[in-house]
């Protein structure tokens, strides 16, 4: 069990909190140090064939998948900190319309989600965070949820059956997920009005603790 050390800033204690919580509800997530399968577009590497394994294991089996799927081999990922200013990047959304970022959400608190569809823990999350955007939208917050790798016809679909109203946008090449050092899915990054970095969370966030992250920068 991950243990809240006395010099732990609140940010690194929200971190390490979420971390316990994902590791004992699903098991260990993909190692920040891990590199992205995307630097290169085209079929996922290192990837292998998994051999016929009981179905109560299958939790298991899809995280340990994510992992390799969402794994380099040996290339550094970026390592962005606290209080660094978020990489800037342009993406196009399901309607058309190009995002750039920060020159388009200056002055505002921003959740930069990192998802797929094949993630087992992305849906359920993207539905719950909805009713927070709807709450807290007026009072500057943009949920931007950043679609990794699929084309615009998977992520539309996906992203109709959650009913959720916060902009998808498109980063087919996994060039922006490279940019953030995006090691596993969900991972969100949550950037404050003066556009800098002020948490990350690794896997899936609870409600709760997005809510408490959110009110605490609006």
């Amino acid at each position: 069990m991950t243990n809240l050390k006395p010099h732990m800033n609140h940010h690194d204690a929200f971190i390490a909190f979420q971390d316990r919580q994902d590791r004992s509800r699903h098991g260990r997530l993909a190692p920040l140090t891990a590199s992205p399968a995307w630097s290169k577009p085209g079929p996922l590497r290192c990837a292998r064939p998994l051999p016929a394994l009981p179905l109560s294991i299958l939790p298991l089996i899809i995280a340990l998948l994510i992992i390799l799927l969402l794994a380099g081999c040996g290339e550094e990922t970026p390592k962005l900190e606290n209080g660094q200013a978020a990489p800037a990047f342009a993406l196009t959304d399901l309607t058309g319309k190009t995002w750039h970022f920060p020159e388009d959400l200056q002055g505002q608190v921003v959740a930069l989600r990192f998802w797929a569809d094949w993630c087992p823990f992305c849906a359920p999350e993207m539905r719950a965070i909805e009713p927070l955007y709807q709450e807290l939208q007026a009072q500057g917050l943009r949920v931007l949820a950043v679609n990794v790798r699929q084309d615009r016809e998977t992520a539309a679909r996906f992203v109709a059956e959650l009913g959720i109203s916060y902009a998808t946008l498109l980063d087919e090449d996994g060039a922006v997920a490279r940019q953030y050092g995006v090691s596993g899915l969900p991972t969100t990054y949550f950037i404050d009005r003066a556009g800098k970095i002020h948490t990350r969370i690794l896997g899936e966030a609870a409600p709760e603790l997005f809510a408490k992250i959110v009110r605490e920068m609006l």
